[in-house]
């Protein structure tokens, strides 16, 4: 697949996204019924809509690429081991946000392969805004009015801002607390910035924040197509070992901790000299 067909294939992907947020939006803020998952992850009607859009509008875009859904990924490893290229998709990541009736979840797409996303969208439903991009291709945020951005991360914060880590509202780690004590003895005083799903790799992308680090769980769909905007931004996502971040076929969809950070960083070094120790 040549980059112009990339190009392409994400632009329907957005408008597919788009349209998997219209789909959750009759059930935010209303008394919809939650579930709970095997792992105690909570479920809605608005993810199962939001995965009915995604994966009928997936076949029909690319019949013969399988899709890897958090609402549909009970697929034996046998299978996915012989998968070249996949979606690999959140149709509501940040389901304990739009329970609580925040703006704060969003739908994810990624295009992945043999492990590495060729490309990433990140739509939220409340705004129509939409951030896609790969690593290659470039990054954008887009408006529901139709005016798109390029976007990208930047190397350090403005004069007179202090540096500013992302961090979730929800989970944290004495090995994350550990790592933001290190973080702030090596540039001083750290800002944190907090926010749900997936957007906090977007605010790293747009330049609005520093780094990202997460030393807490996560799981392969809540992270694919938001490192694909990053990496498409000039960013990157690595292991606590330095290296590139990756979605090979494995039998636990859970991630290993990760740090999300522009790749350009002078202080990226010091970062993965503090990781290594944790």
């Amino acid at each position: 697949m040549n980059e112009l067909n990339l190009n392409a294939l994400m632009t329907e992907v957005v408008d597919l996204a788009r349209r998997a947020g219209d789909a959750i939006l009759p059930f935010w803020r209303v008394n919809v019924a939650v579930t709970a998952k095997a792992d105690a992850s909570p479920v809605t009607a608005a993810d199962m809509a939001a995965h009915q859009v995604i994966a009928s509008g997936l076949q029909a875009l690319a019949p013969d690429i399988p899709v890897l859904s958090e609402e549909d990924c009970d697929i034996p490893l046998s299978e996915r081991q012989a998968w070249q290229r996949w979606w690999l998709v959140d149709p509501l990541d940040g389901t304990k946000e739009f329970i609580a009736g925040s703006e704060e979840f969003t739908v994810n797409i990624a295009l992945i392969e043999q492990g590495h996303v060729l490309f990433g969208v990140v739509a939220m439903p409340t705004s129509g805004r939409c951030y896609f991009g790969g690593k290659g291709l470039g990054a954008w945020r887009a408006e529901r009015g139709g005016e798109i951005q390029p976007i990208q991360v930047r190397l350090a914060p403005p004069a007179g801002e202090s540096f500013t880590v992302v961090a979730s509202r929800r989970h944290t780690s004495p090995q994350q607390e550990h790592l933001l004590a290190g973080l702030s003895g090596t540039l001083g005083d750290l800002q944190l910035a907090n926010i749900g799903s997936s957007l906090k790799f977007c605010l790293l992308a747009e330049g609005s924040a520093d780094c990202y680090p997460r030393l807490a769980p996560t799981s392969q769909w809540d992270t694919a197509a938001a490192q694909g905007v990053l990496e498409g931004a000039g960013g990157e996502v690595l292991g606590l070992d330095g290296q590139v971040f990756s979605y090979p076929p494995r039998e636990s969809l859970l991630n290993a901790f990760f740090l999300a950070l522009p790749a350009a960083a002078a202080w990226r070094n010091d970062l993965l000299k503090l990781a290594s120790a944790m």
